[in-house]
Parts: C-alpha cells; sequence; structure tokens
C-alpha cells in the first residue's frame, strides 16, 4: 500500500524535513506515527497525499510512484486517500451535510448518491441526527467527527490524520481512535499522526517514530 524508499524532502527557507526514510505499510494495516513537533510526522503525510512531492527518493502508494505522477492524474489519486486534520477545516458557513458532501461534489455523484453516502458517513461517526447544522454549533469532538466523515465518505482505501486529537480531552481523543479501529476492521489503511503516546501504547498497533525527519523506531515485527 504504501512504500518509502530513501525519502528526501527539503524546503528551502528550512532544510531537510526527511531525511533517507524508508518504511513499509501493508493494505489494511492500521499504524501510529509519533515524534517530537517538526520531526516530519506532518511532511510525511503531505507527501502521501501528495499535497507536496518528494525531493529525493520514491514514495509509491497503491503501486503509483508519487513524484512522478502527472499532474492530472494528481485528482485521481487524492480521492483514494482520505485527509483528517487537526484543525479539522470545515466551511463555517454551510452545514454538516454540505461539508461531508464536499468530495462527492467535486467527484461529480449524483444528488440521490451523494445523499446516500453522506447520511451513512455520518451514521458511522453518530452524527446523522445533527446534519443540518452549522460547524460553530458543534463542539470540537462533535467537529473533528464531521472532518472524520468528510475523510470516509468517498470509501477511500486509506486513510491519514494529522493530530486528529490534538485540541479533545481524553474521553473524546479514545472516541475517536475507537472509529479509526471500526474503519481499519473493515479493511481500511490508516497512518495516523499523533502525540497521545499513552493512547497509542494502550492499543495494540503498529508505531513509527520520526526524530529530525529520520525513522528513529519501528515496532514493526512482521
Amino acid at each position: 500500500m504504501i512504500s518509502f524508499e530513501h525519502v528526501f524532502k527539503r524546503y528551502p527557507e528550512r532544510g531537510e524535513a526527511l531525511s533517507d526514510l524508508s518504511f513499509e505499510m501493508e493494505s489494511g494495516e492500521m499504524a501510529f506515527l509519533t515524534g517530537h513537533s517538526g520531526a516530519g510526522k506532518s511532511t510525511l503525510l503531505r507527501l502521501i497525499g501528495l499535497l507536496e512531492r518528494p525531493t529525493r527518493g520514491q514514495v509509491i502508494v497503491n503501486g503509483r510512484n508519487l513524484g512522478a505522477l502527472p499532474r492530472r492524474k494528481i485528482p485521481y489519486h487524492r480521492r483514494e486517500v482520505g485527509m483528517i486534520f487537526q484543525d479539522h477545516r470545515l466551511l463555517p458557513d454551510r452545514s454538516v451535510f454540505d461539508n461531508v458532501a464536499l468530495p462527492l461534489v467535486v467527484a461529480g455523484l449524483g444528488h440521490k448518491e451523494i445523499g446516500r453516502r453522506v447520511r451513512a458517513a455520518l451514521d458511522q461517526v453518530g452524527l446523522l441526527s445533527r446534519e443540518r447544522a452549522t460547524p460553530v454549533a458543534l463542539s470540537g469532538g462533535e467537529q473533528q467527527r464531521v472532518g472524520i466523515a468528510r475523510a470516509v465518505v468517498g470509501r477511500p482505501p486509506l486513510v491519514l490524520a494529522d493530530e486528529p486529537t490534538g485540541n479533545l480531552d481524553p474521553d473524546l481523543s479514545r472516541e475517536i481512535f475507537g472509529l479509526f479501529e471500526r474503519f481499519h476492521q473493515v479493511g481500511v489503511t490508516l497512518l495516523i499522526a499523533t502525540h497521545d503516546l499513552g493512547l497509542v501504547m494502550s492499543m495494540p498497533y503498529r508505531t513509527i517514530t520520526l526524530a529530525d525527519g529520520r525513522l528513529a523506531n519501528d515496532s514493526r515485527t512482521w
């Protein structure tokens, strides 16, 4: 599913964010990405989501070399990757329904299919009754659930989450991680960047740790 082969990412203004990084993830695997602030976690996720390209090395996702992918094919790649952010990135003037529907509208799905998929996604995250609400009327935990529903509404095989529980209390964090486990159980591949080491250590999943843009530790044993 994901392969990094001697990947470097350098920014002119701040130097190397990733240095000679190599690792692999299997299809259907769930793993946590940890490391200090500035270790390169967000950069790694952005490379997988093709929001940026590597400076050197190869990032391969679903058999595609993302560094060589033509610009016209980038939208097709992104439809197969659900991205969840710490700050939710919801449209404040749109309803919960419209926020979740956005990827499907961009993909050109019909009105009836959009309605079916959006309500199924909201049901998965426990927010079906809030589809007409605006983001400002929701709690932080509910807003994050809307972000998760938007990420999975297109049924992507791969979901990336960048500090999805950074602004939530421990109980809400456990609920969010429980949602990720449910997606994992139906075959979705998940890579979750997080500082919540206590919660990570309490769960039986692989942990990939970065330090200064390099692979510091990988708990994978198979």
